[in-house]
């Protein structure tokens, strides 16, 4: 499959797809903007949208972060019928827009494991596009990837796709100061396991005891230049995290 800079690309993100595809198989977030970039491989950018739901109301700084990461937001409200039921999908909106919109394209790029999107992938190949998708393999309809002119797997690169949730474990143990394991070593024919002592200064075993000033000795002066160049930088020079 060919990639060049002249093709005009479009990019279709099924979000709740994605999402949650991300959440059951690696209990992470995923992040878009890599996908975006990746997607894009350094070709005309004509349209990148994200089909999201609203479910709670609460889902505005993650529509803001979408947008700061170069994707226009399509939002849908959650419905949920008298039975209880609920529906969330944009399937029919996805196919709508990548037939209207890939009329002024040359790839079409799914963001999605939907297999419901296999006819849609037909349909635009036989109106001369090029069509790819871009998902997660293990989440992602077998037939999907057969009827793509190409397929990424994100599973692939997971440190670059993901956004991992912090591990306490390693964090707690790090703030502890957690003594290293011990490292084995050969001595006379014998393997002896060591354990690396804590290092102590000589200060924490005793408390320290001012000397008496020294006779005839003398100190340079400081003078005031000497003294501004041991001041710790301005507060405005700190980069705060």
């Amino acid at each position: 499959m060919i990639k060049h800079k002249a093709q005009r690309v479009g990019v279709f993100i099924d979000v709740q797809n994605m999402y949650y595809s991300a959440k059951n198989l690696f209990n992470s977030k995923v992040d878009f903007g890599a996908i975006l970039e990746t997607a894009v491989a350094g070709r005309q950018l004509i349209r990148a949208i994200a089909y999201v739901v609203e479910a709670t109301g609460e889902e505005t700084p993650f529509f803001d972060a979408l947008f700061q990461r170069g994707l226009e937001t399509k939002k849908r409200p959650l419905q949920i019928f008298d039975s209880g039921a609920k529906k969330a999908d944009w399937d029919v909106g996805i196919a709508v827009d990548a037939i209207r919109i890939g009329e002024i394209l040359d790839v079409v790029i799914l963001v999605t494991g939907d297999g419901d999107f296999v006819e849609l992938v037909e349909y635009l190949k036989h109106h001369g596009r090029q069509v790819e998708v871009i998902a997660f393999g293990n989440t992602t309809s077998s037939k999907l990837k057969d009827a793509v002119d190409d397929f990424t797997d994100l599973s692939k690169d997971l440190e670059r796709y993901l956004i991992r949730p912090p591990q306490d474990g390693a964090s707690k143990n790090t703030a502890r100061g957690d003594r290293p394991s011990a490292a084995p070593r050969t001595t006379g024919g014998r393997t002896v396991t060591t354990t690396p002592r804590p290092t102590t200064t000589r200060s924490a075993l005793r408390p320290s005891t001012p000397r008496p000033p020294r006779k005839n000795s003398q100190s340079p002066r400081r003078t005031p230049a000497s003294a501004a160049n041991e001041l710790p930088p301005p507060a405005d020079d700190l980069k705060l995290d």
